[in-house]
């Protein structure tokens, strides 16, 4: 039939239709033609090496543009690897799908090529799982998948397209009424927004308030609430705090930023307005000796569960945008601000002074062999001199991940990505490239230890061959947390001249990588040479590695943050 179209043209088309841009993933069996199809009808696909990152990618792709981002995976295996990234997503409660190719429906169960419940083996990990069992179906399931990632709160969804789906024609009238029906049944769930006398509450709980403290996390970045943060903190002089992929909702270098003097603002305050983070184990749960005991806490959060397993002394259920807009709005009202020499508003203040000028004394020193602080000032120092639109900064380690949330500074909303709520490894080049499609014209500036590197370096390749803007910097200790630190007697047993469990290569030489697929390698272990290269791949915004050395023993082992200010 020359008027026909099968299951991979249908599935591609309702993709463009419900507004797929990008995608990301690896092709094969099944799939290849739904990528080709894809490509035909405007939407990018970026092809990479292993779906775990390409899933990364997809997860963060999501949050960086409030649209889900979408992976596509061959079957069984495919699929298996791709759950990292729809995890990664549902933990960060981020806008995923994950399609997936799977066996033909008559072989089920006979042990088929790639056989595997795709179905069920996605569910632990996504808000919503469907199998699309007929190629009618494709366009309402797409529909579904797209609609549920993004409603309330955001995550992961699941698509399982059989082969024998997509082998399936229908003609293209019929199509298109598919088309057509799928896109007028879609309802997208109204965002809430809480009473205007649980307002009023917040806003007399933050006036009454002694020791106010404003909290935010990715959930405002992802909501886009930055304006509406700005004004509340300006207006109300309270200070706040930024979990770490919070930084730049409001400028890190601004004058009530509470974020060097993290233990005296959640140890000290009274009332805590936390807006779009969730009090876990990156806020000690909400918990004394960390917080006081007495604090009462405002949770303004899009998901009414997560409220209710928190029990704050005031929830309030919605957008955080939405809600902040009503507070600015009931504060403007009736208006009310600390001053800069309220005792609570100067505490914080002479304490974050104090612990800045403290650090600065610290990253003054230019220390070689490299410790962290010395590359990470200079790293710092460039990536301000770039000025806006400033660059995202992917930062993925152990050490090098938590000296780089206190040395680094964010400026803007957005250009923070790490290890996220689940302390993620691995996530680093995905990360890179969802940023630097999301935000073509944003430099993309990766700061990564070698271990968090290693778990996706043949990523490089997809930078050079997709000449994205990315600039990947090693932080080269020797291994997990700085190679062997094992004392004379654990070094024992019939297999004691293994390397140890933490140490990689001496002086690996991960700049030729990249060089290997054409894009610019450096290797420094001076405070000018850094400078050089730094300098030089910002402007030529190609991609590149540098390739730092850190002396090994500079490093210390790392897991749960560390805050000791």
């Amino acid at each position: 039939m020359a008027d026909s179209l099968d299951g991979n043209v249908l599935a591609a088309k309702s993709l463009a239709r419900f507004g797929v841009t990008h995608m990301f993933g690896v092709v094969g069996i099944p799939v290849t033609s739904l990528a080709n199809c894809a490509v035909q009808l405007g939407i990018r696909f970026i092809a990479f090496h292993n779906e775990q990152s390409a899933g990364y990618a997809a997860s963060a792709y999501g949050y960086l543009t409030g649209r889900p981002g979408l992976l596509l995976t061959v079957s069984g295996p495919g699929c298996v690897h791709g759950l990292a990234g729809l995890s990664n997503a549902m933990i960060n409660t981020w806008p995923m799908v994950m399609i997936s190719g799977s066996c033909d429906q008559k072989d089920c169960g006979r042990g088929d090529f790639q056989e595997l419940d795709q179905v069920e083996a996605a569910k632990p990990f996504s808000k919503f799982s469907v199998k699309a069992k007929d190629i009618k179906e494709i366009p309402n399931c797409v529909a579904k998948v797209l609609d549920h990632a993004v409603s309330g709160r955001p995550g992961g969804c699941y698509l399982d397209l059989p082969t024998d789906v997509l082998h399936q024609t229908i003609s293209e009238s019929e199509a298109e009424n598919l088309l057509a029906e799928a896109e007028k049944g879609r309802i997208l769930e109204e965002t809430r927004v809480p009473p205007s006398s649980e307002i009023e509450k917040a806003v007399t709980l933050l006036r009454k308030a002694e020791r106010p403290l404003i909290v935010f996390g990715k959930g405002a970045a992802y909501g886009r609430a930055e304006e509406e943060l700005r004004k509340l903190v300006e207006r109300t002089g309270i200070p706040f705090l930024p979990t770490p992929m919070g930084k730049g909702l409001v400028s890190d270098n601004h004058e009530l930023a509470a974020s060097a003097a993290r233990s005296l603002a959640i140890g000290k305050c009274d009332v805590a307005l936390v807006v779009g983070a969730r009090l876990n184990w990156l806020l000690h749960f909400g918990e004394s000796p960390k917080w006081d005991k007495d604090v009462k806490f405002i949770l303004v959060d899009v998901c009414e569960e997560e409220i209710k397993l928190r029990k704050p002394h005031l929830g309030l259920v919605g957008d955080a945008k939405k809600v902040l807009e009503m507070i600015n709005k009931e504060i403007k009202d009736d208006p009310f601000c600390l001053g800069k020499s309220h005792p609570w508003a100067e505490a914080v203040s002479n304490k974050a002074k104090d612990n800045v000028l403290r650090m600065e004394a610290q990253l003054a020193k230019d220390v070689v062999p490299f410790n962290f602080l010395t590359p990470m000032r200079i790293i710092r120092d460039a990536i301000l001199g770039l000025g806006s639109p400033a660059p995202v900064v992917v930062s993925e380690g152990a050490n090098t991940m938590d000296v780089g949330r206190s040395v680094l500074v964010q400026t803007e909303p957005r250009t923070r990505l790490d290890a996220g709520t689940w302390g993620t490894m691995g996530v680093g080049l995905g990360y890179c490239i969802a940023a630097a499609v999301a935000n073509p014209d944003r430099l993309v500036v990766a700061v990564e230890g070698d271990s968090g590197f290693g778990f996706s370096a043949m990523e490089v390749e997809t930078l050079v061959r997709y000449k994205l803007p990315v600039t990947v910097i090693v932080f080269n200790n020797g291994g997990v947390y700085g190679g062997d630190r094992r004392n004379p007697e654990e070094v024992t047993g019939p297999f004691k001249d293994d390397p140890a469990p933490t140490s990689f290569v001496p002086g690996a030489a991960y700049h030729t990588l990249i060089e290997a697929f054409g894009g610019k390698g450096y290797l420094v272990g001076t405070p000018d040479e850094l400078k050089s290269a730094l300098s030089e791949s910002f402007s030529a915004r190609k991609p590149a590695v540098i390739n730092v050395i850190i002396d090994p023993f500079a490093g210390a082992e790392s897991g749960r943050m560390q805050h000791k200010n």
